[in-house]
């Protein structure tokens, strides 16, 4: 139609996205927040669709897609989870990692477990003291022979306990950001351990805990990139996962406007359904409009981020603001719009109300966002 539609092959994977989720996801998803339940066969059955290395290389057995045909991926997967489509997207932010900057020994070490999702991946890079200042990370590396020695500690970490792969950002150098590597490191590694998974506002269905390294021994051979290189290998892959956190946003609010349209609908006051009243017409409206709005801006920001553009992490730190602040504004008015029944579990949004809204804080908060976005906008 123009330069502005889908094509063909990204409405394919777009519905393929949308089957996967409406037979796997959507019908499972309540009970598993109920219940706390990590879905991992349901994980392992997407990897089976490719979904476990989206935009890792064909060269490594990866699917090779680029990051909008991600975002589509998604944004399906989260119209029924959002926690569980935010895992599987921090998964594949590591596995493009390794198969970015790794050597060939530690992508044929670890790829084609990965890909498959037999074995799962982690990104390790926040710290109990630091958050949004990563670049002041803790977790020192020593170099002895053929191995560092690794101690340490890294906080809030998805998949933590759970995963088998850790792609850590480790201090081998000075202070700040070139003094920092990247390695992966194995959940049976002598040394590593787990503090106990947090507890949650949402993201019920996925792990989430401390990871400690006490003198753990990393081959160096798993370092990926040189020493000194890991902050930006680091940055790099949260260009990706800020787009993939954002699409998670979008297909959860998608969702919720989705509830709220039929309920409002169905739900009668004064003798008439609430959609006939002009406030709810209003509210429906404003949720359409900024939801379509940070679509388009995200979507443009995931091809900027395939292209490789000078201006990627930008539009990236914008769309990820806008997406995931829209996604959790989104389903607080749908939550409005079910009034009393909208608190209940038995009806969706509140469920979204809770998952979606970590999502203006993981991935850098969205102030950081703001920061990026000034930051880059000076330098001009």
């Amino acid at each position: 139609m123009s330069q502005f539609d889908l094509t063909d092959d990204q409405r394919q994977i777009q519905e393929m996205a949308r089957a996967f989720t409406a037979a796997e996801i959507t019908p499972n998803a309540a009970e598993w927040d109920e219940k706390h339940h990590f879905p991992r066969d349901t994980i392992v059955k997407a990897a089976e669709l490719g979904f476990g290395a989206i935009y890792v290389s064909e060269e490594s057995g990866g699917i090779g897609l680029g990051r909008l045909e991600s975002a589509l991926i998604f944004e399906a997967m989260s119209y029924g989870c959002p926690s569980t489509s935010a895992f599987i997207s921090i998964h594949n932010m590591a596995a493009w990692m390794i198969d970015r900057f790794g050597s060939d020994a530690v992508k044929q070490k670890y790829l084609p477990s990965m890909i498959g999702m037999e074995r799962l991946g982690s990104y390790c890079l926040t710290e109990p003291s630091s958050g949004s200042d990563a670049a002041a990370l803790k977790t020192r590396a020593v170099r002895d022979g053929d191995h560092y020695v690794v101690s340490g500690s890294k906080a809030f970490i998805s998949g933590g306990g759970e995963n088998e792969i850790y792609v850590t950002m480790v201090r081998t150098g000075e202070d700040g950001p070139k003094g920092i590597s990247c390695l992966v490191i194995e959940k049976d590694m002598p040394g590593v351990s787990f503090g106990a998974q947090e507890r949650k506002l949402g993201w019920h269905s996925q792990p989430t805990a401390q990871v400690n390294f006490d003198e753990v021994r990393v081959p160096v051979e798993n370092r990926v990139g040189g020493e000194g290189e890991g902050f930006r290998i680091a940055m790099m892959g949260l260009d990706g996962g800020r787009l993939n956190i954002g699409a998670c946003s979008l297909g959860g609010a998608q969702r919720c406007l989705d509830e709220a349209v039929a309920y409002t609908k169905e739900r009668k006051q004064f003798g008439n359904a609430i959609a006939d009243f002009q406030n709810t017409q209003f509210m429906l409206a404003d949720m359409g409009t900024e939801l379509e709005a940070a679509r388009a801006l995200l979507y443009l920001a995931a091809a900027k981020v395939t292209d490789n553009a000078p201006d990627k992490t930008r539009f990236a730190a914008m769309a990820k603001r806008l997406a995931t602040d829209t996604g959790s504004s989104i389903a607080d008015r749908a939550l409005q719009l079910h009034g009393g029944y909208g608190y209940l579990m038995d009806y969706p949004v509140e469920r979204f109300w809770r998952d979606l809204r970590v999502h203006s804080i993981l991935e850098g908060t969205n102030q950081v966002m703001r920061m990026i976005t000034a930051r880059e906008m000076l330098r001009q």
